[in-house]
């Protein structure tokens, strides 16, 4: 059912790589509620995914972009501001890497080349796309710009290893961004600590459907899907929503706020 929360928006969406990822649902319910927006990923993970397919169904076009890359970012917006006939009124960061968790590397035994790069795709990302959208003066007044993140930047979780760092980082750049996004362009700026989700990307962490079944067994509501991570995102982009800025929103059906549940004390 759509209630026209989007109507008339435009906006880029980073990350769609295939039907189970947060910003593939995001972009098909954005689409539901009224939105135009330019898809984009890196030509790397366009490769791997069914971007095309998604592009097709929402009538959109697809820009690849590096979002490491600061050319390729001012090609994007520049392009995006063209294509869909003004400024953005809303952006998805939906990205995130570990070399070292593809590679196996504990971490205690990083290789430092590796951390960087995925310092560089999951967190500094954030502040280049950020940067060049205040820089080209692109984004609407009382626009929104999200962020993807996970609680393993305030809590440990051992085989999440450097990807935790890197969305640490993440948060501290969408409160300092957004402290200037907000009063130099009313922009707000926030960033969303999702339930574990069983996505491509986050499938690629060891213990990955243990971290689902403990999140589940901890969570008053139990986890929250990625279509409702898509949900949430939606109103976030809506006007409901346009003093909220500067967030680190956890939507997890609770867990963040649970020390522990039955079901788990009867676990043990």
């Amino acid at each position: 059912m759509s209630y026209n929360l989007l109507k008339g928006k435009r906006g880029i969406i980073f990350g769609a790589l295939d039907e189970n990822s947060i910003a593939w649902k995001t972009a098909q319910l954005a689409h539901e509620e009224g939105a135009t927006f330019v898809l984009t990923n890196a030509p790397v993970a366009m490769r791997m995914g069914q971007i095309a397919e998604l592009a097709k169904a929402t009538g959109s076009e697809i820009i690849p972009a590096d979002a490491t890359s600061i050319e390729d970012l001012e090609n994007l917006v520049t392009k995006s501001v063209e294509i869909l006939g003004g400024k953005l009124d809303f952006v998805l960061h939906s990205i995130g890497m570990s070399v070292n968790v593809r590679k196996g590397n504990a971490y205690t035994d990083q290789n430092y080349n590796y951390t960087e790069k995925g310092w560089d795709v999951s967190a500094v990302s954030f502040h280049k796309v950020m940067q060049t959208l205040y820089k080209h003066d692109a984004m609407q007044e009382w626009g929104s710009i999200v962020a993807l993140t996970y609680m393993a930047a305030q809590r440990t979780f051992p085989d999440y290893n450097d990807m935790a760092d890197n969305k640490a980082y993440l948060e501290s750049i969408a409160r300092s961004f957004g402290y200037f996004f907000g009063k130099d362009k009313k922009v707000r700026v926030n960033t969303i600590s999702q339930s574990p989700t069983p996505t491509t990307a986050g499938s690629g962490v060891k213990g990955f459907d243990g971290f689902i079944n403990y999140a589940e067994k901890m969570s008053p509501l139990g986890n929250a899907t990625a279509q409702d991570c898509a949900e949430y995102t939606v109103t976030l982009f809506s006007d409901y929503t346009k003093k909220v800025t500067m967030q680190n929103l956890f939507h997890d059906g609770g867990f963040s706020n649970t020390g522990v549940s039955q079901e788990v004390i009867e676990k043990f």
